[in-house]
């Protein structure tokens, strides 16, 4: 096998969809524990920095089971604090863990707004709890294609991403028209060793392929989830997270391009 050239994105013209089937969105920054998360005195003077954008505030005991050489299980638990623009079906929501902070919405709007509230919730961690450094940046993009769409996938997805979902040789229709699931799982190699992690596919009802982020629907789906991360630790500096996490951004939004139709684009309300 030959070794993987890295991805070459070129910036690309951000089209609006006003009928985005964008789920969810989500960064997420990890670094090493600090305990003085479990602090709500401490926890004050952060939530104090996004309380007029989340004012909404509940704090989750979280439960985490790890195997250890002697096979006895070493059950731990945490807390999370989350923080929410609003207390039911929340748009928007801050979790600050022991060892990571994150931000995620379901209603995503502009790539601009989203970076600026990352920004702003990196720069409060550094400000309030110094971590040692940024051991992994993060960032993920779930569309979900349902409904009239999920029928006409084949005119959406470029081709050479559906696989055989898309073909018309007819030695193959059999196939392709007995599909119930189907997930394609790639891994990129992006810019500045940056890994591009890729999933996508058919679903059929009432399923997941990662219950924790996406619910599943009644009907059929077709997802695409696109992760990007850091390779390794870098110190902790809110500035440049934050740009790494715009270039991620970006090379996120060329790659998802490279994967769909303009047909898709102007059945989302965009203009090519």
């Amino acid at each position: 096998m030959r070794e993987p050239r890295p991805l070459n994105p070129t910036p690309v013209h951000e089209v609006p969809l006003p009928n985005a089937p964008l789920e969810r969105v989500i960064a997420q920054v990890r670094f090493p524990t600090i305990l003085s998360i479990r602090d709500p005195d401490k926890v004050a003077v952060f939530q104090e920095e996004h309380r007029e954008t989340y004012p909404h505030l509940d704090k989750e005991q979280v439960h985490s089971i790890e195997l250890t050489a002697s096979r006895t299980p070493n059950v731990r638990q945490g807390l999370i604090w989350r923080l929410a623009d609003s207390e039911q079906s929340p748009r928007w929501r801050v979790s600050l863990g022991e060892d990571f902070a994150s931000l995620e919405t379901s209603d995503y709007d502009r790539r601009q707004d989203f970076l600026d509230r990352l920004r702003a919730v990196l720069t409060a961690v550094e400000n309030t709890f110094r971590p040692a450094s940024a051991q992994r940046l993060g960032i993920r993009y779930i569309d979900r294609l349902t409904g009239e769409a999920a029928g006409n996938v084949a005119g959406l997805i470029r081709p050479e991403v559906l696989g055989i979902m898309g073909s018309t040789d007819p030695r193959s229709l059999d196939l392709r028209d007995s599909i119930t699931l189907m997930m394609t799982e790639a891994r990129f190699q992006g810019p500045d060793g940056s890994p591009i992690q890729g999933r996508w596919g058919a679903l059929p009802p009432n399923t997941t392929h990662d219950p924790d982020v996406l619910e599943p629907v009644a009907g059929t789906s077709w997802v695409l989830d696109l992760d990007m991360a850091t390779p390794g630790p870098r110190p902790f500096s809110a500035d440049d997270l934050a740009a790494t996490a715009a270039r991620f951004a970006e090379s996120l939004y060329w790659l998802f391009r490279q994967m769909v139709t303009d047909e898709f684009l102007r059945f989302h309300g965009g203009e090519p």
